[in-house]
């Protein structure tokens, strides 16, 4: 079982501890001891939670797609030329940055504080671990 300490559980949430802290109490979340004595949550169960917790905004775009990673969220910046361009978005705690044409990013009238959705449809896909001893 991958033991995840109470100030990561929070980070992972998005809460403080002391939220984690009242969901252990309150059985929302279960918790045990590690060997050096601390309070302890199941990974496992706190994956649930973070699934079952998180929410982003509902895609405004409405249009049938085979892209199953849509993140609905704000444009904060568009550094552009006269060719290309790269627009940054905040989706919900995410980052994230696309390179597209100028023309494009007017056709979509894209702007900061714009709301729109990143579609990403990859065969590549990077998922990293901590190194061993890194681990929670």
């Amino acid at each position: 079982m991958t033991q995840i300490r109470v100030s990561e559980a929070a980070r992972f949430l998005g809460v403080s501890d002391d939220t984690v802290r009242r969901w252990l109490e309150n059985g929302t979340l279960h918790g045990a001891k590690d060997q050096q004595g601390r309070m302890v949550v199941d990974g496992v169960e706190l994956a649930a939670l973070a699934k079952k917790q998180s929410q982003l905004p509902n895609d405004p775009a409405g249009v049938g797609s085979s892209a199953r990673n849509r993140m609905v969220g704000l444009v904060t910046n568009i550094v552009m030329d006269k060719v290309m361009a790269q627009v940054e978005m905040q989706c919900g705690p995410f980052r994230v940055v696309s390179l597209m044409s100028s023309e494009a990013v007017r056709d979509l009238g894209l702007e900061p504080g714009s709301v729109a959705t990143a579609v990403v449809k990859s065969t590549n896909v990077i998922i990293e671990v901590p190194a061993k001893g890194n681990q929670s």
